[in-house]
């Protein structure tokens, strides 16, 4: 009897096929050159039973709680909606699309990302002094104060407040993160969405 195929590429080279009875069936490519059926159908989320792994291009969502070297919490997720993202798509920081790569549902991690794979090393060029006398009379400039600043193309660029001088205030351009290494706690919520799958005709 003819099967229905449902075809999924891993990056290892590697097809699962699944048939009219659910079966999955590991196989290459040289085996679909000996298969006969002219019908191939889709399944949504397609994986070996025992390899439901986040793969890169699928949708997720998950839960994190985001901590610096001494302990100290930048962002968490905690009583909130999970994290959803696309694996390998820029979304995220490097390290983290790396460290949630081959996670199964109700998974829980921790993983260390340095610097260099989360918001890169802190740029000394992006420190300035900012005369006082150019801030609006009514302000009084304290270390920590957000303020957004506009470069000569006109583009807004969030700065903070890092030291106050007697005639200069300094002003830090880079992201708060920069130059810090990141530790996370992980819990894999859902696949949300599998990679496309590759239909024959």
């Amino acid at each position: 009897a003819q099967r229905n195929l449902a075809l999924k590429i891993i990056e290892d080279g590697l097809i699962y096929f699944l048939d009219d009875d659910n079966v999955v069936h590991p196989g290459l490519w040289s085996e679909i050159l000996k298969m006969n059926s002219n019908h191939y159908y889709s399944f949504d989320q397609l994986r070996h039973p025992k390899e439901n792994k986040i793969l890169k291009g699928d949708t997720i969502k998950i839960h994190y709680h985001g901590k610096l070297s001494d302990g100290t919490t930048f962002d968490s997720s905690e009583g909130r909606q999970p994290l959803e993202f696309e694996v390998g798509s820029g979304m995220v920081i490097p390290g983290f699309d790396l460290g949630v790569m081959d996670m199964v549902v109700g998974d829980k991690k921790s993983i260390f990302i340095p610097f260099a794979e989360a918001y890169g090393p802190k740029n000394e060029e992006m420190v300035i002094e900012f005369p006082k006398n150019q801030f609006p009379p009514e302000m009084a400039p304290e270390v920590g104060m957000h303020l957004e600043m506009s470069n000569a193309e006109g583009h807004r660029i969030p700065v903070v407040i890092v030291e106050v001088k007697e005639e200069t205030v300094v002003l830090d351009a880079n992201h708060a993160l920069a130059g810090k290494d990141l530790h996370f706690d992980l819990e894999l919520v859902e696949i949300a969405a599998a990679s496309p799958l590759i239909v024959m005709p």
